[in-house]
């Protein structure tokens, strides 16, 4: 390999633990999903990386170092030879624990400045594109989470309430809305309570899919009475631990006229 003096930097917080977020970079299927189609790495020193871009650009790589979660490095290479020739760069990946979530960080090492500076917009964009592939899968079941909410808040058994929330969330769980502003699930589960006291038979249901970003979710519902009638209607915001759960909840409602 040539004298590498040049490198791209770029750290990104990843809502995963760093066991998950590794193995998006070191199993195939993950990885594929990553780069795309026919793309794949086999993990160990002196194992072939390969990656093949939407527009059928090829890079090629050798794996040069593995250390399971923390840090995995490779050669990166295009297939074509234009701007970097196989074995003519080096990629290093290293993942650090934030509480629940991952700060990685990746190193480009190059050989000349202007290559460095065509990879620093490549790699804010395949790292953005990374950490939503990781989230979407840490969240994959957003959805049922946000319906057991809903549920949960027309459940009349207390106990049953605190264990369906205690599933879902976080024990800090915090809601806020413009009739809401709790802190735990103990609190939110007594903050119910007197809803239904005061909105008896009301229920709360998903309207539409789920809409993901990176451990925040929004979910319209619809509010209706016993009789099946609409009373109100809005949006929610669901924000997500690394761990899947939910840490905060953030509600917006349209009463109609």
């Amino acid at each position: 390999m040539m004298t590498l003096t040049h490198q791209v930097d770029r750290t990104v917080v990843i809502h995963a633990t760093p066991a998950v977020v590794f193995a998006f970079l070191t199993e195939t299927p993950r990885w594929a999903v990553w780069w795309g189609a026919g793309s794949e790495i086999d993990a160990r020193p002196g194992g072939q990386m390969k990656i093949r871009y939407p527009d059928g650009t090829e890079v090629t790589g050798e794996v040069i170092e593995v250390r399971a979660p923390e840090r995995i490095a490779f050669t990166y290479g295009y297939v074509s030879g234009k701007m970097i020739p196989p074995g003519g760069s080096r990629v290093t990946i290293e993942l650090e624990p934030i509480g629940a979530a991952t700060r990685l960080r990746l190193t480009h090492e190059v050989a000349e400045e202007i290559t460095r500076d065509q990879h620093i917009q490549g790699w804010r964009y395949q790292l953005s594109l990374f950490a939503n592939v990781v989230a979407d899968a840490v969240n994959a079941g957003a959805a049922g989470v946000v319906d057991a909410w809903f549920d949960a808040w027309a459940d009349p058994d207390a106990a049953s309430r605190t264990r369906t929330l205690s599933r879902i969330a976080a024990d800090t769980l915090q809601f806020r809305d413009r009739y809401s502003t709790t802190d735990g699930v103990a609190d939110l589960v007594a903050h119910i309570t007197g809803a239904q006291r005061f909105m008896p038979g009301i229920r709360m249901q998903r309207q539409g899919d789920v809409r993901h970003c990176q451990g925040t979710v929004l979910a319209d519902f619809v509010a209706r009475s016993s009789d099946g009638q609409p009373r109100a209607a809005g949006t929610n915001v669901f924000v997500f631990g690394a761990d899947g759960k939910l840490d905060w909840v953030t509600g917006f409602m349209n009463v109609p006229s």
